[in-house]
């Protein structure tokens, strides 16, 4: 048997019972830290979610005390203790004290993703099919417009079938707050921002940035549209592989192998781009350059800081000679 002491960080209106004591009836070493939040949410059981089911998979919006809004620390201590160690391991054994912190209200990573991507899927076709709402007029679509228009709505129907059937993710939640940061990138510079851009007359078969130039030449398209659907495919492969890393009910994490990763610790960043960088390169359009840039930039950040974690957590049995996002560079 194990007693802990629950207490609050800070005040929260969802907990108001507490400090409270939590009694498991078998020992630290047989229960965990995700054990001990469950508890804490059964002591106030308020409604802790809304649960939305898109057959296979169910969307959670956390907005009460449910775990995933729960930062658990030691009594005088900041770290916060992981979910999946035992209470003994966390240090928690019978008589400590624990404290509680409200995360406030959470989102699921899945929810979050079809949520960002459903932006584009939405916008490139309101602005495309509907140029006199937005242009004022007509637009007598080009090739490259319709290579464009696929292989965007291509790109997120992709994303949103990975979010779905692939990802496997290892936090189950983030601030609902930042939904709208993350959702923003997506609806407004690939959304907005490159439909708006792409679909004007600008770049419309009579322009005379279109005729008699190289984005009407098909051998430049179909080079443009080989490379995108080379690199969305080779991004496939590789969230495939990191898929089957482990099963959907564990967060236990492997050295990942195969194509793409022999040379770097994220090919699916250096694919996705690859994909971008063949959309700039065909448009020339501001817009995709910028969402280009922006998009690399953070996965660069990402990129960096988890390679870095792979070789802390691997130590030498990580591949030495592997870099982070780009192949025998960075």
């Amino acid at each position: 048997m194990v007693s802990v002491k629950v207490s609050a960080a800070k005040s929260t209106s969802l907990a108001r019972d507490l400090p409270t004591f939590i009694t498991f009836d078998k020992s630290a070493e047989e229960h965990t830290v995700r054990d001990l939040k469950k508890a804490i949410t059964a002591k106030n059981p308020k409604a802790s979610c809304f649960t939305f089911s898109i057959a296979p998979k169910s969307l959670t919006i956390y907005l009460q005390f449910h775990p995933s809004r729960q930062k658990l620390t030691l009594k005088g201590e900041k770290k916060a203790l992981a979910d999946n160690v035992t209470l003994k391991d966390a240090g928690v054994v019978d008589g400590s004290e624990v404290t509680v912190k409200d995360l406030g209200p959470q989102i699921g990573w899945r929810t979050t993703y079809l949520i960002e991507y459903a932006g584009p899927l939405v916008i490139h076709p309101l602005i495309y099919h509907f140029p006199k709402v937005f242009f004022g007029g007509a637009v007598q679509h080009s090739v490259l417009q319709k290579y464009v228009y696929g292989a965007v709505m291509l790109h997120f129907l992709k994303r949103e079938l990975e979010t779905l059937f692939v990802h496997r993710f290892s936090h189950g939640t983030m601030p609902f707050r930042n939904i709208f940061k993350n959702s923003a990138h997506y609806h407004i510079l690939s959304g907005l921002f490159l439909a708006y851009s792409v679909y004007s007359p600008t770049f419309a078969a009579n322009s005379p940035y279109i005729r008699g130039t190289i984005r009407e030449n098909p051998n430049f398209l179909w080079a443009c549209l080989g490379l995108f659907l080379f690199a969305e495919l080779s991004n496939l492969k590789t969230h495939l592989t990191l898929s089957n890393l482990r099963s959907a009910d564990s967060t236990k994490r492997a050295i990942p192998q195969g194509y793409g990763f022999s040379l770097v610790s994220y090919p699916n960043y250096f694919f996705e781009t690859l994909a971008w960088t063949a959309i700039a390169v065909m448009t020339g359009s501001y817009a995709a350059w910028l969402f280009l840039v922006v998009g690399t930039f953070q996965m660069v950040v990402w990129a960096l800081k988890k390679h870095k974690n792979y070789k802390k957590e691997f130590g030498k049995d990580y591949p030495a000679n592997r870099k982070a996002m780009f192949p025998f560079i960075l």
